[in-house]
């Protein structure tokens, strides 16, 4: 599934979302720092929404964003073919991710790719709710979990502490790629 096959089914998600839970477009403004004019937009699928911004949603939605982007492929499925695999670019950095694991599994995996020179940030909100790990498959990413980095080259493996706010950045020339595994946090 492509970006663009994402909009509509990723703007009721969110929409859907925020509904289930009660949520005025006024209150997911408040508790994730999107405006509300972006919220509405976003739901009517008029606005592509950034990787950043998508973490904050989630976020304050309570879910992870694989979580929400998932739900909005979801069919069910076990078993996901490689070219079945949907994949989100943020239209703002390039950044790229490819939902691996099937739609709803308890392990998420999602392949990354971070063209050089991008940056893609996300606030320890989006994190509240998981524990994670960051294995690199090529390139070297420049990582900020609060304030610890982390340089990581082909085969480092870092998991990530209590929530924090995030940078991944390729300081490179080069494509980065690397594997996050997402699950929730226990208790």
């Amino acid at each position: 599934m492509s970006t663009a096959s994402l909009d509509g089914p990723l703007a009721r998600t969110v929409r859907g979302a925020r509904m289930a839970r009660g949520l005025s477009t006024a209150q997911l403004a408040g508790r994730s720092g999107v405006s509300r004019a972006m919220i509405s937009r976003i739901e009517r699928a008029e606005a592509q929404p950034t990787a950043a911004l998508l973490g904050r949603l989630s976020g304050a939605l309570g879910m992870t964003l694989s979580e929400l982007i998932a739900e909005a492929e979801g069919d069910g499925r076990r078993l996901v073919r490689a070219r079945e695999q949907s994949v989100w670019t943020d239209p703002e950095t390039g950044y790229a991710r490819r939902a691996v694991s099937p739609p709803g599994a308890f392990v998420q995996l999602v392949d990354v790719r971070l063209p050089p020179g991008a940056r893609v940030a996300f606030p320890a909100e989006a994190y509240t709710f998981l524990e994670q790990l960051i294995w690199v498959l090529r390139g070297r990413l420049h990582f900020h979990h609060g304030e610890d980095e982390h340089e990581l080259a082909p085969g480092d493996c870092l998991q990530l502490g209590p929530p924090a706010p995030c940078t991944y950045h390729n300081r490179t020339a080069r494509p980065c790629r690397y594997l996050v595994a997402v699950s929730r946090r226990a208790g």
